[in-house]
């Protein structure tokens, strides 16, 4: 499906259904009505994530074992072959440990977003939020840092040392704040503002296209004290003295290299800061999404600040092809009817206009930066056309939700074996 919530709910091991048009709710009483069936609160039924179907029954499951019998033969055969490395997008140290389980071999997209929703962080990020000067974001930003840096070490321990690209705060700062009267009178109570000036934050964050307004690296580059505090909270060789790892910190909707200069400016003095007080050798690397047309248009001058690339095929669809994967189920069907598409550019990647892209962008990286790292952190990565053209185009790695891991590995050897590259 092309919905984000399809998307997040893979990654969590749940199904989702969404843009069911035919489902007739009644919220008052508590049902629906789907092909002339009512179904009500309570009741069971069972959802296929992969065809869409719904069934009004609790089908039996059970749980997937990917090591064991010919399954994990099947894989062992296919990493023989591969040349593609697979990783799993994961935001949480349980989806970290099941993407692990499936395979991944480190961790190519950790949405520090998603970290941000849970009791007293979301309280601090709420109280960042309405803070109107510097000193007031920088208190409420301290009391999320160690929850954040728990996080990251959650991750890495998940990841048994394996890499892991921690993408920086992404989403417009609207997402974290209540829409419901109800919720507004209750969390101006709990971060200590008046009921109006809470009314006056949320009216002054609102945005008419928030997918391409203020959010991504333009938050960095507004508040450059929020990437200072994800920096800080990277330092996991601070629980780990004895670890190696190198962070990748992913600085997300670059369309310009100045913007990314600017934000790794400060990623640099805080991390450099933090280092030399610590007195460790802990290496880092700093690159960026490529997920605006722009960005992969100018990829030979991005690449002489990012020491690699990992393509956010998600918005980079959408905003090559100019339509939101939340709105375009409501259309693509006449589209798919008419053969003007032949699938759905959200679940394979569109190779002859977004893969141009891709292409382009790799080729100008290496140009400019030989050893630079490229990956596709995208759902395409879990995809088996999209990872084939991801092996051809010569990215380095895929990234997917967990349990599209083995798919992954599996389309990877598939491609290596039609069109091997050279050593």
């Amino acid at each position: 499906m092309p919905s984000q919530a399809a998307g997040v709910a893979r990654g969590m091991g749940t199904c989702c259904v969404s843009g069911c048009g035919d489902i007739v709710v009644d919220y008052e009483n508590k049902k629906f009505t789907l092909a002339g069936k009512e179904y009500h609160e309570g009741d069971w039924i069972s959802l296929d994530g992969s065809t869409g179907n719904i069934y009004g029954e609790a089908v039996a499951t059970v749980p997937a074992h990917p090591g064991s019998g010919y399954f994990g033969r099947l894989m062992g055969w296919a990493d023989k072959y591969r040349q593609l490395m697979v990783y799993t997008n994961a935001d949480t140290p349980r989806d970290a440990a099941q993407g692990r389980a499936f395979g991944a071999q480190g961790i190519g997209l950790c949405r520090t977003e998603h970290m941000f929703f849970e009791g007293e962080r979301i309280k601090a990020m709420r109280e960042m939020i309405v803070a109107d000067n510097t000193e007031d974001r920088k208190k409420a930003l301290a009391k999320i840092m160690p929850y954040q840096q728990g996080d990251f070490e959650g991750l890495y321990e998940a990841m048994e040392g394996c890499p892991v690209v921690i993408r920086f705060l992404d989403p417009p700062l609207h997402e974290f704040l209540p829409t419901k009267e109800e919720d507004i009178k209750e969390i101006a109570g709990e971060i200590g503002v008046t009921v109006e000036r809470l009314h006056e934050v949320i009216a002054s964050l609102h945005e008419f296209n928030p997918m391409m307004a203020h959010r991504g690296c333009r938050l960095a580059v507004t508040y450059p004290e929020i990437a200072e505090m994800q920096t800080t909270a990277i330092n996991v060789q601070k629980k780990h003295p004895d670890w190696k790892m190198v962070p990748e910190i992913m600085i997300p909707l670059v369309g310009e290299v100045k913007e990314l200069k600017y934000v790794k400016d400060v990623v640099v003095a805080t991390a450099g800061k933090i280092i030399k007080d610590a007195g460790i050798d802990m290496k880092y690397e700093v690159g960026t999404m490529i997920e605006i047309p722009r960005a992969a248009l100018t990829a030979d001058e991005i690449a002489k600040e990012a020491e690699f690339f990992s393509f956010g095929t998600n918005d980079l669809t959408q905003m090559t092809f100019g339509f939101s994967r939340d709105d375009a189920g409501k259309f693509l069907s006449y589209y798919y009817d008419k053969k003007i598409y032949e699938s759905d550019p959200f679940a394979h990647l569109d190779q002859n206009g977004v893969g141009k892209l891709v292409a382009m962008a790799a080729k100008l990286g290496k140009e400019t930066r030989p050893d630079i790292h490229l990956g596709i952190c995208g759902e395409h990565g879990g995809d088996p056309t999209s990872v084939e053209f991801c092996h051809k185009v010569g990215l380095d790695y895929v990234s997917c939700s967990p349990y599209r891991v083995p798919i992954a590995r599996l389309a990877a050897a598939q491609a290596a074996i039609k069109h091997p590259r050279a050593n």
